[in-house]
């Protein structure tokens, strides 16, 4: 992703992002040469509004333009997570309980890699899921990637 990776990237950027209030849901950086895309998600409880995006920009540039940690040059875009928003942190997984979410697993769990149902949480380090074919317990370092459904 960079010369210092996306974790290092996300250790940082988010003390800046926490410190005005907003949490760093994802980092992204997109594209090749000449046209790569760093892409900040933020969220509050309340949401995010344009002025809150423009905020959190100018203050996330003056970190990068300090540490200088990407080589070359790219456009920076801070945004809402939106209706599909990731799971990331352990803390997502209580925080967003009730919801339905979807999970994809780096290899099988109980057969199966995809599930989809209402997140129950995070009991010791399996997150639990009520899915259609019942209760699901996925160990958490088996999940490759996880984000809300929205409601249709």
């Amino acid at each position: 992703m960079s010369a210092i990776g996306r974790d290092g990237l996300i250790q940082m950027l988010e003390p800046t992002v926490r410190a005005m209030g907003y949490e760093l849901v994802e980092l992204e950086l997109v594209g090749g040469s000449g046209n790569r895309v760093l892409r900040l998600f933020i969220d509050t409880p309340s949401g995010v509004t344009l002025d809150d995006c423009e905020a959190v920009s100018g203050a996330v540039e003056e970190v990068l333009d300090g540490e200088d940690p990407i080589p070359g040059e790219y456009s920076l875009e801070i945004s809402s997570p939106g209706v599909d928003r990731p799971l990331r942190k352990d803390e997502d997984y209580q925080r967003f309980a009730g919801e339905t979410v979807k999970i994809k697993t780096f290899g099988p769990v109980d057969g199966q890699r995809s599930f989809t149902g209402t997140l129950i949480g995070l009991e010791e380090g399996q997150v639990i899921l009520n899915t259609p074919a019942g209760r699901a317990a996925i160990p958490r370092e088996q999940i490759a990637k996880a984000h809300l459904v929205a409601d249709l």
